[in-house]
């Protein structure tokens, strides 16, 4: 498989990653029982000061999940352009950092989105091996 097809198929993974991150950053206040509305509301309801403004750990969480799904559309766009036209030492840091996510994303959330974001690094990996003979 030709590096462009790989590149493509690792940013609609992503796509497909940052869509699924999208439904649960927006959602992530609905409890799905008593004990976790408990956490939500404990997360949200005791505010302190931080840099001069009154803040929730919830308003934290929230922040990194919307900052994320940012993060998550952008790797997928710079996948697709690469895909168009390949810079290798970019292709090469954006496996490795999808192998990253995968690992923290292993450890501190769930399955689906770590295996998703090993697919698309180990895509992009492959294509980066594959476009040798790609000077830039």
């Amino acid at each position: 498989m030709k590096a462009k097809v790989l590149l493509r198929i690792a940013s609609v993974i992503m796509l497909l990653h940052t869509l699924g991150h999208t439904i649960g950053a927006m959602t992530w206040k609905d409890a799905p029982n008593a004990a976790v509305k408990q956490v939500v509301d404990g997360m949200l309801g005791n505010h302190f000061d931080f840099g001069g403004k009154s803040v929730t750990i919830g308003d934290f969480y929230a922040g990194y999940g919307y900052s994320m799904i940012g993060v998550l559309l952008l790797v997928s766009i710079l996948l697709w352009l690469l895909s168009a036209e390949p810079n290798r030492r970019l292709i090469l840091a954006l496996g490795l950092f999808l192998l990253f996510l995968s690992i923290v994303e292993f450890i501190y959330f769930f399955p689906l989105p770590a295996v998703l974001s090993l697919l698309a690094g180990a895509a992009a990996l492959i294509a980066y091996g594959r476009s040798k003979s790609i000077i830039k």
